[in-house]
């Protein structure tokens, strides 16, 4: 939690008793779930604690490292709860998120992309020049991004090379060295530049298949085994890292890459959603959702409140595509009680549409839906549902009535 910062009124759902006060003294004084307003979006703390004791077992007996993605929720109390299970290190996409992890603290960082803007690179040269301990590994998937990366570091003049790992990609498939053969060009392309030092090899499998079918993992592990390939063929001058492994596919992951795991070779999950998981798409796709061995569990939840019943059977609920994620599908009607906190009964219905501030949860009308009443909805994709919240709740005890919530989390989007 940052505790240090200060909670306000427009906060969205924060009690206004809790305007003025730092997180961690309004968390101390037990605030319960009931104070809040909705919309809202909460966490369960025994399922995050169970996720990451899941994921860090499956890690153990492979022998993989383990660098999450923070993209999916940019909260850095929840990178530390990472870290401090384990985690190698932290994944970002971005400068911008370059710059949060490093303000955090994070001391091994995968940057997830190609970092060519000069100002990025001139302030990350400055960051190493200060911390040599600080490490940061970017990737490369052209000789143009070498050749541009070299341009801005000629200006910034580094004190020592900026690691960087070779990314392989596929033909339709996002960035990324569309063969083996030219990944090895660009690899040869850095180990002549004078800024830029060869660590090891990347790629990321989630952009070939969007389900699990037998023909989608094929596609998949086809290209894991040319990842593992391109990694054999690189000279790499001291201990390497060949990472891949998004939420969806991590267990072909770590069917073809762990074998590569030895002293000096550094085989890096990146899987991003796994402590969050949810109740939509990563359900049905997680590795130990299809292989039903203790799967994750969604620990984040929304509620909205019911504020229309303009005809039968129809509900508006006060929360929309500002409140919660619709990308991956729509939320999921799971629970109705009477206020927040209150005892909640199961609801059958379905959301099938959200606008800007609005979700419409259709129903048979003969159940008993009444303005004022709470839902609580699964939700689909962490990813797009941290991105809303600046401030977000969590709870240790997810079935009793009107639990305390126990720690803000704070975002950085």
């Amino acid at each position: 939690m940052d505790g240090t910062s200060g909670l306000h009124a427009w906060d969205k759902s924060l009690p206004a008793a809790a305007d003025g006060m730092a997180a961690t003294d309004f968390v101390a004084t037990k605030p319960r779930l009931s104070t809040f307003s909705t919309p809202l979006l909460v966490l369960s703390s025994p399922a995050m604690d169970a996720n990451l004791d899941r994921m860090a077992a499956h890690c153990a007996e492979h022998g993989l490292a383990l660098a999450p993605h923070g993209k999916t929720t940019m909260a850095p109390a929840l990178w530390d709860r990472m870290l401090r299970a384990g985690a190698w290190g932290i994944t970002i996409a971005n400068a911008a998120q370059l710059r949060v992890a490093v303000t955090f603290g994070v001391r091994r960082i995968i940057h997830a992309n190609a970092l060519v803007d000069p100002v990025a690179l001139a302030w990350l040269a400055d960051v190493q020049r200060a911390d040599a301990g600080l490490q940061v590994l970017t990737w490369v998937d052209s000789t143009g991004t070498v050749a541009a990366m070299d341009a801005a570091l000629a200006t910034a003049a580094p004190s020592h090379p900026i690691d960087v790992l070779v990314e392989l990609g596929a033909p339709n498939a996002r960035t990324g060295a569309r063969d083996v053969a030219t990944a090895q060009a660009v690899a040869a392309a850095v180990d002549a530049s004078p800024y830029l030092r060869l660590a090891g090899t990347a790629g990321y499998e989630g952009s070939l298949a969007h389900d699990a079918t037998d023909a989608s993992l094929a596609i998949v592990r086809r290209y894991l085994q040319d990842l593992a390939e391109l990694h054999g063929s690189l000279a790499v001058d001291g201990d390497s890292i060949i990472t891949a492994g998004g939420s969806s596919f991590f267990d072909v992951v770590t069917e073809v890459l762990a074998p590569l795991a030895a002293p000096g070779t550094e085989v890096v999950l990146r899987s991003g959603a796994y402590m969050i998981h949810d109740d939509g798409f990563y359900r049905r796709i997680s590795p130990f959702s299809r292989d039903g061995d203790a799967p994750f569990r969604s620990a984040m939840h929304a509620w909205a409140r019911v504020i229309s019943q303009p005809e039968p059977g129809l509900a508006l609920l006060d929360a929309g595509k500002r409140d919660v994620p619709y990308d991956e599908g729509l939320p999921v009607p799971q629970l109705i009680a009477d206020q927040l906190g209150a005892p909640a009964m199961p609801l059958e219905g379905e959301i099938t549409a959200v606008n800007d501030q609005h979700a419409y949860l259709r129903y048979d009308p003969a159940t008993v839906v009444r303005v004022g009443q709470v839902v609580r909805l699964g939700l689909s994709h962490p990813c797009t549902a941290f991105d809303k919240w600046r401030w977000i709740p969590v709870i240790d005890e997810e079935d009793v009535a009107d639990p305390v919530v126990t720690e803000l989390v704070r975002t950085y989007f």
